[in-house]
């Protein structure tokens, strides 16, 4: 641990400090091997996925009309990233200060959406149904009126139904990590009570973006902006997209419901550095120099392992027994979306990582080779 209570400066009034790698308890040399690997090692998906036509393993495999495209694509970037110790750049590569489609680490900014629905009372206990507190279609029936914040916030909702033209079906049996092969994705299963099965399934968190749009009763990247972004001094660059067909009517007033990822367009488009920011808070318990921006219990229960998938939280992916990136620590947690696109936080190493457009299968040799580096 590095003890570092520093906090760089609002985007746009002043250079984020940059240290000497061994200050901060880095070799040079095995974090300058690690870097020229991080540069090498990128993504094989292609730069411009509309020209492309389909997202890799995602679209690309499911039949029409299921695989339609319903929001804006954005050409991406080559390899860039960061990596920050007690708060201040390591290593930096690529161009950090791009914006970018970031794919479904989305899904982690609305687990600290939710967070921040629970602090404001909105929510007053995420075990009780949501129907209870959001009365809308999508969570009538016998079947998804049983459905709570938890199951949503922990992929085990079993939500069953079409949002904006996309059944849960699409990602029925859908297998994610470095060796997935998705030869059953999109075959009808039998659903299971809420609650008692884990599935990566993009439906149904994009219906608890919906709950939680309905809940603030405001665009959920107003919210984003008013109480995470600006806070950490984020910069303006960043942008949250809907799709053509998510546009919803509250309290008399047209909102665009924003997914939890960019499986069918739209989504969060951001740079590395507001990304890093986010880390950073997260990784600090949920303040901000000084000031308390999420309840820390909240972080805590973000990063806890749920009993039926232990690498999983709230919406962050967890490597408990090392048990999906073997080369990190396990108490490194992170925020990962297709591409690969990952924000890497450990507590204990007090580090914050960015990574963008890495191979899927060269990320835990990336991450083995940064704590390689580490010598205190």
């Amino acid at each position: 641990m590095t003890n570092s209570t520093y906090v760089p400066p609002r985007a746009g009034t002043g250079d984020w400090q940059t240290r000497d790698p061994k200050d901060l308890g880095f070799d040079a040399v095995k974090l300058k091997d690690a870097l020229a690997f991080a540069e090498a090692s990128e993504s094989p998906w292609p730069r411009d996925l509309e020209d492309a036509g389909n997202v890799p393993g995602l679209t690309q495999i499911e039949p029409e009309p299921w695989n339609a495209f319903l929001g804006p694509l954005k050409p991406r970037g080559g390899p860039s990233g960061l990596l920050l110790r007690g708060g201040e750049i390591a290593a930096s590569w690529g161009d950090p200060a791009r914006v970018d489609m970031t794919f479904s680490i989305a899904k982690s900014y609305l687990a600290v959406l939710c967070g921040i629905a629970v602090g404001d009372g909105l929510i007053k206990d995420i075990d009780a149904p949501v129907v209870g507190d959001v009365d809308i279609p999508e969570f009538q029936g016998e079947h998804n009126s049983k459905i709570t914040w938890r199951h949503l916030l922990t992929q085990t909702s079993e939500w069953s139904g079409t949002l904006f033209d996309k059944p849960d079906q699409v990602d029925h049996y859908r297998e994610v990590g470095a060796d997935s092969k998705n030869e059953r994705k999109g075959q009808k299963r039998p659903l299971e009570t809420p609650g008692t099965f884990w599935e990566y399934n993009d439906v149904r968190v994009n219906v608890l973006s919906l709950a939680l749009l309905h809940l603030f009763r405001r665009p959920l990247p107003d919210v984003a902006k008013e109480r995470i972004m600006d806070p950490i001094g984020a910069s303006d660059g960043w942008s949250w997209h809907g799709y053509k067909n998510s546009e919803v009517t509250i309290d008399g007033k047209p909102m665009v419901s924003v997914p939890g990822g960019t499986h069918w367009g739209g989504g969060l488009w951001i740079d590395t550095f507001d990304h890093a920011r986010f880390g950073l808070l997260i990784a600090r318990g949920g303040e901000w120099d000084g000031k308390r921006v999420l309840d820390a219990d909240w972080v805590r229960q973000m990063r806890t392992p749920i009993d039926i998938y232990k690498v999983y939280g709230f919406l962050w992916w967890l490597n408990t027994g090392k048990a999906y990136f073997p080369q990190a620590p396990e108490t490194s947690f992170f925020a990962l979306g297709a591409g690969s696109n990952l924000i890497w936080i450990d507590q204990e190493l007090d580090i914050v990582g960015v990574f963008r457009w890495i191979e899927q299968g060269k990320i835990d040799g990336l991450l083995g080779r940064f704590v390689a580096a580490l010598q205190s």
